[in-house]
């Protein structure tokens, strides 16, 4: 009989995902990267609001998870979404607060 039950290792790497998420500011760069395609690190950076060292942080944290890809070009690095899956969460779970938040 087949299990459906995910495997423990598969479970922690998971989790390590979602709280990877949890970060406010990775969330809004993955929905920028999602919007927009390929950005700059000073896209990102004027698009936020954010000084450059504290997008460069979580980009290595989302880099570091396989979440974006790094493109270098020169003296500029160029970010763009690794895992489709990522857009596809953050909308669901975007879409739904929203829908939350105008029911009340």
């Amino acid at each position: 009989m087949e299990s459906n039950l995910v495997p423990r290792d598969i479970m922690h790497r998971a989790a390590r995902r979602f709280k990877m998420l949890s970060e406010p500011v990775r969330l809004e760069i993955l929905s920028l990267l999602h919007e927009r395609g390929e950005m700059s690190v000073q896209e990102l950076v004027e698009e936020t609001g954010q000084h450059q060292a504290n997008i460069s942080k979580h980009l290595r944290h989302l880099a570091g998870e396989k979440c974006v890809k790094r493109r270098k070009e020169g003296l500029f690095a160029y970010y763009s979404i690794n895992d489709p899956t990522l857009s596809s969460i953050c909308m669901l779970v975007c879409g739904r607060l929203r829908q939350e938040a105008d029911a009340a």
